[in-house]
């Protein structure tokens, strides 16, 4: 439940001011706002969350096989999926009508529906709290009561909790990784029912995996972040102090990833994936630290994360 937005230019930044929204009246409920509802639940960071809830669930459904436990049907799974997919774009709906006035003053979010106030608030609002409505209690009655508890705490811990903190302190972003990991978690108990060590390792490594993800963007975008006044760590600490940190999550981000291998989940091959990868991802993060380091690194960190991201839950999903 976390957003990878769309690098732009600084001049398109400074050219954030509120009063560029668009001219027309704003959508009520109407047929002619459904695009713009869609776009609400953010769908290409929807389908990013969605296929981690996915990857967790491929590989808790062949550890239950391999340890002769009963995975549920496939009716049960799709359900499961069903229910991340609205929860999650309930989520994103709730924090595009908090943030609608700070994402009129950022370049990358102020053509967001509500920031170029093409959709009334109150469509944002309902649409954000039916969706709710609708997949926690799904995710409860149809899939099991720790999914249904799971998304339950994402969802209200992404809304209430990280979206307000944006503004107030850097901890929020390790505070909104929370919820950025569950999704995969989600994947896991829809068919496991349970919380176990495997399960909490998968959520590890994207908890993790985050921070550095987020520093990245959060380092070649830190004048945007600056002029919204979001307290994310360059702004707060300086460049200096992200960079360290970037290098000492990546560290954690590798060691974690390395132990999925001695609980069952996968095997030597993704050991050796998972390690070699850590390394190339590691000495990217650690680049940073060099003094001519400049945001073309910070650009090139956040690429990175995204490739790395999706290799190792290959390496992981092939089990080997």
């Amino acid at each position: 439940m976390s957003t990878a937005p769309v690098v732009t230019s600084s001049s398109a930044m400074n050219d954030a001011v509120p009063g560029d929204e668009d001219p027309r009246a704003p959508l009520g409920f109407s047929p002619a706002a459904l695009p713009e509802m869609v776009s609400l639940t953010k769908p290409r960071v929807t389908v990013m969350v969605v296929a981690t809830m996915l990857g967790g669930m491929w590989v808790a459904s062949r550890f239950l096989r391999e340890a002769s436990g009963e995975v549920p049907g496939a009716g049960q799974l799709a359900l499961a999926l069903l229910g991340t997919v609205l929860v999650v774009s309930a989520a994103n709906a709730l924090n595009m009508y908090i943030e609608r006035d700070t994402d009129r003053l950022m370049a990358r979010t102020r053509n967001r529906p509500l920031a170029a106030r093409r959709l009334a608030p109150e469509v944002a609002l309902w649409f954000g709290i039916a969706l709710s409505v609708v997949s926690v209690p799904l995710l409860f009655v149809a899939v099991n009561a720790a999914t249904g508890a799971l998304a339950a705490l994402a969802l209200v811990s992404y809304v209430l909790v990280y979206t307000p903190l944006k503004r107030r302190t850097s901890l929020a972003l390790p505070i909104g990784a929370v919820p950025g990991a569950i999704p995969a978690l989600l994947g896991w108990t829809a068919v496991t029912g349970r919380l176990d060590v495997p399960g909490m390792l998968i959520f590890g490594v994207m908890f993790l995996w985050q921070i550095p993800h987020f520093l990245a963007i959060a380092t070649f975008r830190c004048e945007d972040y600056r002029h919204a006044g979001m307290r994310v760590l360059p702004v707060e600490k300086g460049d200096r102090t992200t960079r360290i940190h970037i290098v000492v999550y990546t560290a954690l981000l590798v060691m974690v990833s390395a132990l999925l291998s001695q609980f069952g989940v996968a095997g030597p091959v993704y050991l050796g994936a998972a390690l070699a990868l850590g390394a190339g991802f590691f000495a990217l993060g650690a680049a940073g630290l060099r003094a001519s380091a400049g945001l073309g690194w910070a650009r090139r960190l956040f690429f990175g994360s995204m490739v790395y991201l999706v290799l190792l839950f290959a390496a992981l999903m092939a089990g080997f």
